[in-house]
């Protein structure tokens, strides 16, 4: 029999991979120069080393033979590693960021060896469904009177994209291929979405739900401490307030208590922004589904589980309501967790929740995923607006009086971590509106974010948050400071006045909203939806226009100062 080794990246740390069913012998190689070459979060690096360890031990707890090699990069342990078998053949997941399986086949036959490349289990949906759907249903606009390419999409040195894609129908596609809340072949409830009841925010004194926090083990702790001492890094760098899974039986009880205690409110405030309060009712599991300790099936059908438990009409969710008898555990609904419980003893779970996340995962999380295949390398430079500005210093110090990205960023900074609200309406908002350009940006939340990984954050920042190309929506997401006040509390502690767009104490998101505008109108006019803002546009006479202009240079020059 020839000698082979199931190669697994940090990224693929799941223990009921069908790969590990085929063999006893894994390598592991903790490849340090990436962290070495730029300042990471503190919490990221600690979450990424740690739990490959910890996952190292898991293996051979079950009895697999595990090779593990601390490298400064891949070359440099499969050299090592065929130093002392030659003859070996890998076998590896095809990596989720681009090129990356290839670079890998490219490394290992340099030196002499051979690798074959594996269909990715981390992700719900394979390429072929993407061809699939791409070949036969809308899918999105198409432009420029070309057909549909079932094998990729081209994004143009312009930015624009042959293609526009609607994640909606994606959504119901795969909807319909799983039998994901479904009844029947209709959505469960008549609505395939319910968006419109997740825009709420929460009444003044109500408590969110406390998450777990995880107790840092001596493992996370060695880990972390060698993670100082090893590494330039930005952000908070405390192990006491380390609190992310590490290991699949805390990504299990991550879980258990999102559906318990998390998933009733989730829908409702989903959207909310709330001084004080980084996580809300959010799950908080998406760095260990990205890293693999859960198969992002499993929270799916937690959900849907919850709903079919203990289902209640959208909007259901009563925050006057005490957390006494809301308790839960997996086991009454699903494929892990601890404890007992009856659906009679649960909070109701509106099916605004239930959909509302699962949207996120098996909507939104497979459809980048997709995206950000087809249209890599050019997806990763793409700048429509041809942007150019650097990030202005508030973003690595959170030093400004916006009180609105004083807290998204520092969230970041203490947590590694900012809801999806924060990530695409306060940060990348801002910095569009100011002219990052999206390469920068998408740097920024790939070192910060205790989740982040390039084939997730490419798409959403580049793309989504910063407009860098049409090829996932046809309008930029630019917001003035209204829709922060809409959404959150922040701006009635701020100093800067919400009400106003002109003149020193506005609002700075006014100022540059409309400046925005105006800017870009050549390209956007007409694009999408924008119709209606430039109508409002439109009502400005020349000295406002001025106004605005002399305002929004003035918050550039501020920002750019670290003084805003």
């Amino acid at each position: 029999m020839s000698d082979s080794t199931l190669w697994l990246l940090g990224d693929q740390l799941n223990l009921d991979l069908d790969a590990l069913e085929a063999t006893d012998d894994v390598l592991l190689i903790e490849a340090h120069g990436f962290a070495a070459r730029r300042r990471y979060h503190a919490h990221k690096l600690t979450l990424v080393f740690s739990a490959m360890r910890h996952f190292r031990d898991d293996l051979r707890d079950r009895g697999h033979d595990v090779t593990y090699l601390e490298a400064d990069s891949f070359g440099e342990g499969i050299a090592t590693f065929l130093d002392r078998r030659p003859d070996v053949a890998f076998r590896l997941m095809r990596p989720a960021s681009h090129g990356a399986g290839e670079r890998l086949r490219g490394i290992v036959e340099a030196r002499g060896g051979s690798l074959i490349l594996l269909e990715n289990e981390l992700f719900w949906t394979t390429p072929d469904d993407w061809r699939a759907w791409t070949g036969k249903s809308s899918g999105g606009e198409e432009r420029n009177g070309k057909e549909r390419n079932a094998d990729g999409v081209a994004i143009h040195e312009d930015g624009t994209a042959d293609r526009t894609y609607r994640q909606e129908d994606w959504y119901r596609h795969v909807r319909r291929e799983t039998g994901v809340l479904m009844d029947g072949d209709e959505p469960e409830g008549g609505e395939w979405n319910y968006d419109d009841r997740n825009r709420e925010t929460p009444p003044d004194g109500w408590t969110p739900p406390n998450p777990p926090r995880f107790e840092p083990d001596a493992l996370t702790r060695e880990t972390h401490a060698w993670v100082r001492d090893r590494f330039d890094t930005w952000g908070n760098d405390s192990i006491e307030t380390f609190a992310w899974p590490v290991t699949r039986k805390e990504a299990l009880t991550a879980l258990d208590a999102f559906v318990a205690r998390g998933l009733p409110a989730f829908g409702r405030y989903q959207d909310a922004m709330v001084g004080g309060e980084p996580f809300l009712a959010h799950s908080l599991l998406s760095p260990a589904i990205n890293l693999g300790l859960l198969d992002p099936r499993e929270p799916v059908r937690a959900v849907e589980a919850a709903y079919e438990a203990r289902g209640g009409e959208p909007g259901a969710f009563d925050p006057d309501v005490g957390s006494a008898g809301s308790e839960t555990t997996l086991d009454a609904f699903a494929t892990g967790g601890e404890g007992d419980g009856t659906a009679a003893d649960r909070s109701p779970v509106p099916l605004n929740a239930a959909e509302g996340f699962i949207r996120q995962v098996l909507g939104w999380r497979e459809f980048v995923r997709h995206v950000y295949r087809e249209t890599m390398p050019e997806l990763a430079d793409a700048n429509r607006l041809d942007q150019k500005r650097t990030l202005p210093p508030l973003y690595w110090d959170g030093e400004t009086d916006m009180r609105c990205l004083s807290e998204a960023v520092g969230h970041v900074r203490e947590h590694g971590y900012a809801h999806h609200i924060e990530r695409l309406m306060v940060l990348s908002n801002f910095a569009m509106l100011y002219g990052v350009d999206p390469a920068e940006l998408d740097e920024w939340f790939h070192l910060g974010f205790v989740d982040a990984y390039h084939w997730v954050t490419t798409p959403n920042v580049v793309a989504m948050g910063s407009f860098g190309t049409d090829v996932l929506s046809s309008k930029p997401y630019a917001a003035s400071g209204s829709y922060v006040n809409r959404m959150s509390d922040h701006c009635a502690s701020c100093p800067y006045a919400v009400s106003r767009t002109t003149g020193e104490g506005a609002c700075p998101f006014n100022a540059l909203y409309w400046d925005f505008l105006m800017e870009h109108e050549e390209t956007l006019r007409g694009t999408g939806r924008t119709g209606l803002l430039y109508s409002h546009a439109d009502d400005k006479d020349d000295g406002e226009r001025e106004a605005i202009r002399e305002r929004a240079a003035r918050v550039r020059e501020l920002a750019a100062a670290g003084e805003l």
